[in-house]
């Protein structure tokens, strides 16, 4: 498979055009469904889709990979929960810029659980950030809406799962494919779970080909192929690094948003979107750079 062969630093890159395309492609989806039953929909088709693969790998293998899933699968639940239910109450413009704060929340996360210290420069980014975020959602004209605060909130419990699943899978011999098909399996059963939670039961499944064209890219694209190179990518890097080499997402989320949806953001908008992007981005480049090197 050409994609096994490639370094973490091209996946990742890859995974964030793919992801910034998914805020837009959700608000599509969520146009026919409830938030429960796209997140189900989603994650269940994966782990239908990568059935035989799981069923193949080695006894012991299926059991430690399971292992991991099991307390990950929580944190992704939670994540696309709030993802899911954001992108329905904002723009997917605001929710492409404003998960991307995982990018300097990450770093903190790894400082408290790893004892990693961050650089210096992570708080002149942070707070450039923070000012950026102000812009985007007109936070100082008393605008935020609960779309905003659900985002903000995935952001934060993304960088406690991309820690988490380092941690997991660090020395151990997890296969990132039967990692996703046993996350896809627990999220989408979960899922289900709550749905009642939020709604009387889910309605019957749409037929519009609107929306299982949405289902299609998110599971095939969005889940089935960026879980699986992300967690191929956290198993060979730190969480810092994974996180901040995602720093294109929110720039493609917006493209996406004002391509697919027609949506439009103000100039101080485009402005605090821009400064989060260029924060994510101008950390990640010395980073690189010395990735570059050739050794010796």
């Amino acid at each position: 498979m050409l994609f096994r062969r490639l370094p973490p630093e091209p996946l990742l890159l890859l995974i964030a055009a793919i992801w910034g395309s998914s805020y837009s492609v959700v608000k599509t989806a969520l146009l026919h469904y409830p938030v429960a039953g796209v997140i189900a929909i989603r994650f269940l088709l994966t782990a239908l889709l990568l059935g035989r693969y799981w069923l193949a790998l080695p006894a012991a293998q299926r059991r430690d990979t399971f292992l991991v899933a099991l307390p990950t699968s929580l944190g992704l639940l939670a994540i696309f929960l709030a993802e899911t239910a954001g992108v329905a109450q904002t723009s997917a413009g605001n929710a492409a810029f404003l998960v991307n704060l995982c990018l300097l929340l990450t770093p903190p996360v790894e400082w408290a659980w790893f004892g990693k210290r961050p650089g210096a420069r992570l708080w002149l980014a942070g707070a450039l950030s923070l000012l950026g975020t102000a812009l985007l959602t007109g936070i100082g004209r008393g605008s935020l809406n609960p779309g905003d605060l659900l985002m903000l909130l995935a952001a934060l419990i993304r960088a406690f799962q991309t820690c988490l699943t380092t941690r997991l899978t660090a020395g151990r011999a997890i296969d990132s494919m039967g990692l996703t098909a046993a996350q896809g399996l627990l999220v989408g059963a979960g899922a289900l779970a709550i749905a009642p939670c939020f709604a009387a039961g889910l309605p019957a499944l749409p037929s519009s080909r609107e929306f299982w064209g949405a289902i299609a890219w998110l599971t095939l694209a969005c889940t089935l192929f960026a879980f699986w190179a992300m967690n191929r990518a956290l198993a060979a890097g730190s969480p810092s690094k994974v996180a901040l080499l995602l720093g294109s997402e929110p720039l493609w989320g917006a493209l996406f948003a004002v391509l697919w949806l027609g949506e439009s953001l103000a100039g101080a908008a485009w402005l605090g979107g821009l400064m989060i992007a260029g924060a994510a981005l101008w950390l990640v480049w010395p980073t690189a750079r010395r990735t570059a090197q050739p050794a010796g």
